[in-house]
């Protein structure tokens, strides 16, 4: 350091890896700031390579930006599977291995089980241990979890979608081998579930020390003015993935499950198509190949050294801006935190942080409000506006990330080109909540109704019943309502399948089907183009009049980035408002509350909400209850609107309760802030 100013402070003094080695601060920090006992302040900043194979051109990642290139890549990797894959596909996952969606939620949320029973002790043990190695095995597990993941497909057979029952009404005398009741009620495909799990309780696992460990090791190695900035770019590489995942999700659940469709036993099958509710994508694909991507960055992770060439002399010239409430002095101490016996007393410091635990009641609302709509955002779009599942999911992904992302790197950018304090940057959050929850509003005035559903939202022509397919029209057709194939009849009204539309016989016209002889349609409305064509029906549901997709999709994606626009300064914040060896550890336990209040019960409750928005189960013959076919999408806009909207205020006010909370240290206030006269301050 030259001229007596600190050209490029980072966050704090240094951490807990550097009290034993280098236990100088600033010039002038504490009472005790000494110069460092002998020649080399830090001994662990060593060359990249493993043991004594040192390669030279290693060294050229030796570095801030090339630990910075492969902890994108591992966070990019992470996101395409459980923010990607895992996302795209549950609405896939929940048809194939018949489950509903709470229970697909509690696949989404197993991640973050995992992640709470491991947070504190990764973040605690692994401040004073080896980084990158961590890393390493982050890399392990997550790979891991990825084969795991995928390995249901491989034992559970080919997939049956039905194409062997009849699917036209038939005589009261014809019978069915499917028709009858299993002695089993609960089909062996919902045992699958507890592998889906296992899968991510070792993702979660994975995923422990990629953002406690991992983003610590970015602010211990940067300084200060480009560690927001560095912290930034990291979340959105991590947000990347999932945009991969989305796409490339999107693109594999065009291609069959098994690959090839099998034909029927009498050779006289119709091909399945995307537009067919019972298709369902090769969804497996993805996770196999992340599989082998992920292990390959083990490699890179296990030579990096236990810390990067020049931290020493970046640590030595961090101020701190530890909340001041006079609960760290025990934390300055050299020998506090290096036993696990500390463990308890360091815990409690960081919760009784008032700025501390406001942040993170904050992040964790946010973060439930983030995690339910990436799960569930493609199955919203997909009812609400009558778009295919593949669709859905590639229109959710290009919504939802790219908005994330540039909401990361933005906020990123202002705060380092602003050079905010703590206290700016808990404000600035306080303004960009606000605008995503006026942004929120989009769920009122963009949403569409239902069309008409013989059965559910009309009855047939004035016959039968709502909510009751069986109409006098049908009634003699035996249909099973197990079979979910839509149909559009000519009068512009949807029918749960052509038996239940009292089709009688189908033809093929120009390759197209169409279905005749349908005793339940009426006659074609007027203006429709089928007048002289009576009784008919074609393959598929009905075409929705709505046509408020891109409004909703515009102000959805500017709510996104403004949502997002909170995460990396709540982040710097965090690592700002505690003491220097315990950033780590406030990681941990953010992650701890954020997974506890936040993305575990996410998935669950908009689970539960979608299923509370079901107008018409898929009940088989033994009355068991399983998918959902057709939902009631106003209620279900409202009911995602008022969870969306309770978390953000529930956000704003405990932001609000953190800058109120904040005291600096006690000569950071008087002390002069201009980015040439930056003067060390004594806790």
């Amino acid at each position: 350091m030259k001229g007596g100013g600190v050209e490029n402070p980072a966050f704090e003094t240094p951490s807990s890896d550097f009290g034993q080695q280098y236990h100088a601060g600033p010039a002038g920090a504490g009472a005790g700031g000494a110069a460092p006992a002998g020649p080399d302040p830090c001994p662990e900043e060593g060359p990249c390579g493993w043991g004594p194979c040192t390669p030279r051109v290693l060294q050229l990642c030796n570095n801030s930006e090339g630990y910075l290139a492969a902890y994108s890549l591992l966070a990019m990797f992470q996101g395409i599977v459980v923010n990607g894959l895992i996302n795209i596909n549950i609405s896939t996952i929940e048809k194939r291995y018949e489950l509903s969606s709470s229970l697909s939620g509690l696949i989404s949320a197993s991640y973050d089980i995992a992640f709470c029973l491991l947070s504190l002790f990764v973040s605690y043990i692994g401040e004073r241990g080896h980084k990158p190695r961590w890393l390493a095995f982050s890399a392990f597990m997550l790979g891991l979890g990825s084969l795991i993941f995928s390995l249901p497909h491989f034992s559970s057979g080919k997939y049956q979608y039905g194409s062997n029952i009849e699917e036209t009404c038939q005589t009261a005398e014809t019978t069915f081998a499917n028709a009858t009741c299993s002695a089993s009620t609960n089909s062996p495909l919902r045992k699958y579930l507890y592998v889906f799990i296992l899968g991510q309780l070792l993702l979660g696992v994975g995923g422990t020390p990629l953002y406690t460990l991992g983003t610590a090791f970015i602010d211990d190695s940067v300084p200060k003015h480009k560690s927001s900035l560095y912290i930034g770019v990291g979340h959105a590489m991590s947000l990347l993935g999932p945009a991969i995942g989305y796409v490339l999700g999107g693109q594999l659940l065009q291609i069959y499950i098994d690959i090839q469709i099998p034909k029927r036993q009498d050779r006289t099958y119709t091909k399945l198509d995307q537009d067919d509710p019972r298709w369902l994508g090769a969804w497996w694909i993805g996770f196999l190949a992340c599989f082998f991507a992920i292990w390959l960055l083990i490699i890179p992770f296990s030579c990096f050294p236990r810390h990067l060439p020049g931290t020493a002399k970046i640590q030595a010239e961090k101020i701190p801006e530890t909340h001041h409430d006079g609960g760290q002095v025990l934390v300055q101490t050299s020998n506090f935190g290096q036993s696990f016996k500390d463990f308890p007393m360091s815990l409690l410091i960081l919760l009784r942080n008032p700025v501390l635990m406001s942040l993170i009641v904050a992040s964790s609302s946010e973060a439930l409000v983030a995690t339910g709509f990436a799960t569930f955002l493609p199955k919203y779009i997909e009812n609400q506006f009558g778009k295919s599942a593949s669709f859905s999911a590639t229109l959710g992904g290009l919504v939802l990330i790219p908005g994330a992302a540039l909401g990361q790197v933005l906020s990123g950018f202002l705060v380092s080109k602003r050079k905010m304090d703590c206290r700016g940057i808990i404000k600035f959050t306080i303004s960009t909540s606000t605008v995503a929850l006026i942004l929120n509003s989009v769920f009122l005035f963009a949403k569409c109704g239902n069309e008409p559903f013989a059965g559910v939202s009309e009855t047939y022509n004035g016959t039968g019943t709502l909510y009751n397919l069986t109409a006098p029209c049908n009634a003699n057709c035996r249909c099973l309502r197990s079979l979910y194939y839509p149909v559009c009849g000519s009068d512009e009204v949807q029918y749960f399948s052509p038996c239940f539309a009292g089709c009688a016989s189908y033809l093929f016209n120009n390759m197209k089907k169409t279905y005749h002889n349908c005793s339940c349609i009426g006659k074609p409305k007027r203006g429709s183009g089928s007048e002289d064509v009576v009784y008919e029906a074609i393959p598929g549901k009905c075409p929705t009049r709505c046509n408020l997709l891109p409004v909703f999709l515009t102000f959805f994606f500017f709510a996104i980035v403004f949502t997002f626009m909170a995460t990396t300064p709540t982040t710097v914040a965090i690592l700002r408002c505690v003491p220097d060896k315990q950033r780590s550890f406030a990681l941990g336990v953010q992650l701890l509350f954020l997974r506890i209040l936040g993305t575990i019960p996410g998935p669950i409750l908009f689970g539960v909400a979608i299923d509370n928005s079901c107008t018409l189960w898929d009940i088989n013959e033994c009355e068991t209850k399983g998918v959902c076919w057709v939902y009631d999408n106003k209620r279900m806009a409202y009911l995602l609107m008022g969870i969306s909207a309770a978390c953000k205020i529930v956000t704003i006010i405990f932001v609000v309760m953190a800058v109120y909370f904040y005291k600096p240290p006690p000569l950071t206030r008087a002390l002069p802030q201009k980015a040439s006269e930056k003067i060390p301050v004594i806790h």
